[in-house]
């Protein structure tokens, strides 16, 4: 199992330690990290590999030389996902007041859209 994580700040990475950390009993069959160029520093890997050691990371980096777009291996697949997600209207905007409901209509969101992907695979 892969997992990815979109680009970070610095606060954003710190944030992104205590998300994984959460994690660790969760998806135990979770082998690859697909990140974002700010995730690669040496404090971000020795924090993963104490809290997951058996999770290698793999860092997606951007091309400085080239000023075009350019699709990056595995970032699109985020991208692409966020995009789908955000057809739903009530996902659009952040209108939930609750941590609780916004997770719930997310869930109901990606059970809707891997339901169409499931009875229409074109």
């Amino acid at each position: 199992m892969c997992a990815l994580v979109h680009s970070a700040g610095l606060q954003d990475r710190d944030g992104g330690i205590l998300l994984l950390s959460t994690l660790l009993g969760m998806f135990p069959l979770l082998a690859k990290l697909f990140a974002d160029g700010a995730y690669q520093g040496p404090l971000f890997q020795a924090a993963l590999s104490a809290i997951l050691p058996q999770v290698a990371i793999d860092i997606v980096k951007r091309s400085g030389r080239i000023k075009e777009f350019v699709v990056l291996p595995k970032r699109w697949i985020v991208e692409r996902t966020l995009a789908w997600l955000n057809r739903c209207r009530r996902l659009a905007k952040d209108w939930e007041n609750l941590n609780i409901k916004a997770l719930a209509f997310l869930r109901l969101a990606s059970i809707r859209f891997m339901l169409r992907k499931l009875c229409n695979p074109s």
